[in-house]
Formats: C-alpha cells, structure tokens, sequence
C-alpha cells in the first residue's frame, strides 16, 4: 500500500474513532500516536490530514452537506463520512494533492472499507464538490 494511502487510512482510524466518541479528533489523535512505535515515515501526513479536518471541519461538513443529494451528515456511514472529510480537505487544501487523486484515494478506501455502494457515492459526491468549489 502506498505511504499515502497508509496515510488516509491512519488518519480514517483516528477521525472514525472521534467520531463514533464524540471526542475532539486532536484528543484522540495524541493517544494514537502514542501507541505507536515505531514511528512510521507517513505519520506527518496522516497528523496532518487529522488536524486539517478538525480545524476546517465546519467548512468541510457545510460542502459535504450541501453536495450529498438525499443524504445528511448523520445518515452516512461512519467510515463514508470521515473519508469524504479527508478528502474534501484535500481537495480545498492540500495543493500538492491533485483532485482526481484524493477522489480516487478516497473511493479506494470505501471499497476495502466500507459498503458496496460506498464507493459510487463517494465518488459522485467528490466530483461535484470538486467540480463547483472554489479552490
């Protein structure tokens, strides 16, 4: 698996386990962390994807929301709606990463980890956040 995709799936652990607690995605990334040993090379990407989600988390829900045609927030699979937030973080702030690559990355994820038609979804939903945000 590639590092960054390592990355992505870190980063899923650490905001589906904040999610399904309700605790702030900082909080559990520390103790995450610190269970691992050693420190894998793709670490800084996944703390950094983890933070970026919690720090624009409210302009990543409004986009996830407003784009999810017949879906809200609270109805998505746990592991669809963390790996749409990585994604659209991504996708607004992350220049190095190319938007057809976090859309890709993302759907890759859902189709080992989550339903069979978490996949279509994500993709659908990506490509137009993609296509109309600003970024």
């Amino acid at each position: 698996m590639p590092a960054r995709r390592k990355a992505r799936k870190r980063a899923l652990d650490v905001l589906y386990e904040a999610d399904l607690r309700d605790l702030p995605p900082q909080q559990v990334l520390v103790g995450y962390v610190a269970r691992l040993a050693p420190r894998p090379e793709h670490l800084d990407y996944a703390i950094g994807l983890v933070e970026g989600v919690a720090e624009h988390h409210d302009r990543i829900d409004e986009l996830i929301g407003s784009y999810a045609e017949g879906w809200t927030l609270e109805r998505m699979p746990v592991v669809d709606r963390n790996l749409a937030r990585i994604a659209v973080y991504e996708l607004l702030y992350v220049d190095e990463i190319d938007d057809p690559v976090a859309i890709t990355e993302a759907v890759e994820l859902a189709r080992q980890m989550s339903t069979d038609d978490s996949p279509r979804f994500l993709n659908g939903l990506l490509d137009r956040i993609a296509e109309y945000t600003p970024h």
